[in-house]
């Protein structure tokens, strides 16, 4: 579709580790693409979520979480959202009121030149009304922000106007992706990293962030669709925990897996787990790629 009144654009969402940036993705799209976890550094990969209307196609990118990179996966977690923040029409920026977030903001957006950005402070149902203000002014100091909009993800506070206030700022443009998609990244890498979310929602701090997931086979059927998958971790140890005591821990990421797959797809599953021991992936730079190319079998 092409039309002179037609709005499209590229929307790079970004921010700090546990702000809310993949479930403002989700609330905007109204489907779970993305992983939702309290746990920061969750999202390893940017994720392409595609808002279809009848007058505008919004292509919304949510991008790692931004950290100090130490291991070789952090370094191209941070590369890719780099390399989103220089190709897109909007930077939707989400901070939340935590105090320690406005200074490691100040600092990132001192080093990384951004234009054309809106701000979203989430989290405000967490404070008083009287000290939004002086956070809102700190923020609008640093002059990077055309909007500034306080905005509750948990609580669906002042979101009814966040799509028309991104619309603002897009041009009149082409559709880049047929309408009855929602993203164009495959079902198969969306399922791996259903996956992946209900071993860190089960295993709370026993397993670290070296996990990885990748799609032995999918074999789609009628009513039904075969799913094998392999979780991959650096040690034994992580192993026997993912495992659990007589397969109890690998069932609960499968029943819990099972559930978003099963909506996300529109029909039943079944869905085989295996885990596997790669030694120190996470430190290897050609094992790190493998993975996040979900080479690994």
């Amino acid at each position: 579709m092409e039309s002179k009144n037609f709005k499209s654009g590229f929307v790079a969402i970004l921010g700090r580790a546990n702000v809310g940036k993949s479930t403002l993705l989700n609330f905007l799209l109204g489907e779970k693409i993305s992983i939702v976890s309290s746990k920061p550094q969750t999202t390893r990969y940017t994720i392409t979520g595609i808002l279809n209307m009848e007058d505008a196609q919004i292509v919304l990118l949510d991008t790692p979480g931004l950290h100090n990179p130490k291991k070789q996966m952090n370094r191209i977690m941070m590369a890719q959202t780099q390399s989103v923040i220089s190709d897109n029409n909007l930077v939707v920026y989400v901070t939340d009121v935590d105090k320690n977030n406005f200074e490691k903001d100040k600092n990132y957006l001192k080093q990384n030149k951004i234009s054309n950005a809106i701000l979203l402070i989430n989290k405000v149902d967490l404070i008083k009304k009287e000290e939004l203000l002086p956070l809102i002014e700190k923020y609008n100091s640093l002059g990077v922000f055309d909007e500034i909009i306080p905005i509750s993800l948990k609580k669906l506070q002042n979101l009814e106007n966040i799509v028309n206030i991104i619309l603002k700022y897009l041009p009149c443009g082409p559709q880049y992706y047929p309408d009855d998609i929602i993203s164009p990244d495959s079902e198969k890498f969306i399922v791996s990293e259903m996956i992946r979310e209900k071993v860190f929602n089960l295993t709370h701090e026993e397993i670290p962030y070296s996990v990885a997931v990748t799609i032995d086979y999918f074999q789609e059927f009628d009513k039904l669709s075969k799913i094998g998958a392999t979780i991959i971790v650096e040690k034994s140890s992580q192993k026997s925990i993912l495992v659990g005591k007589n397969g109890d821990m690998i069932k609960k990421i499968g029943i819990a897996a099972r559930k978003d797959i099963e909506k996300f797809l529109n029909k039943k599953i079944y869905l085989e787990l295996f885990v596997k021991v790669v030694d120190n992936w996470t430190k290897d730079s050609d094992i790190v790629q493998d993975v996040i190319s979900s080479k690994i079998t």
